[in-house]
C-alpha cells in the first residue's frame, strides 16, 4: 500500500469518540477486589483486555464523608474524577475513575496510591475495576 492509499483511509476514517466514564456501552474488562491479587494476573485472566487501548480504571474508595472534597482535590491533581455513589452516615462510597492504557505496572501503582490515600483520610478499603 503506498503512503498516498494510507494516508486517504486515515483521513476517510471518522475519530474514535473520546472515551469517558460515561462513555455508553462500557463493559468490565478486569476487576480486582482481592488485594493480594497481582495486577498482572487479574490482566492475564481477562479476554477482553486489550494491552494498548485505553480503558477507564475505577477504584471503589470508602472515606469518611467530611473528607471526600480534600480526596477530589488530591485526585484531580493526576486527572481522577471523583463520584459519590452512596453516603451512609459518616461514610462515603465513591469512584474515582480516569481514563488511561492499562498494564500492570500501572494498575498496581494506582491501586497502591488509592489504599495511600484511603489511609491517610482514615480509611483502609478500596478495589479496582476496569471497564
Amino acid at each position: 500500500m503506498s503512503l498516498l492509499s494510507k494516508l486517504r483511509d486515515l483521513l476517510g476514517r471518522p475519530a474514535e469518540p473520546e472515551l469517558t466514564a460515561d462513555t455508553p456501552g462500557l463493559v468490565v474488562v478486569a476487576e480486582a477486589f482481592d488485594p493480594v491479587e497481582a495486577d498482572s494476573a487479574v490482566l492475564a485472566r481477562s479476554p477482553r483486555w486489550v494491552a494498548d487501548r485505553p480503558a477507564v480504571l475505577r477504584h471503589h474508595l470508602v472515606l469518611p464523608a467530611g473528607r471526600v472534597e480534600e480526596a477530589a482535590a488530591i485526585l484531580a491533581q493526576d486527572g481522577w474524577d471523583l463520584r459519590e455513589v452512596t453516603r451512609t452516615g459518616d461514610e462515603a462510597r465513591l469512584h474515582a475513575t480516569r481514563v488511561q492504557v492499562l498494564d500492570a505496572l500501572h494498575c498496581a501503582q494506582e491501586r497502591s496510591r488509592m489504599a495511600g490515600l484511603a489511609q491517610r483520610l482514615d480509611r483502609g478499603r478500596t478495589a479496582a475495576v476496569a471497564g
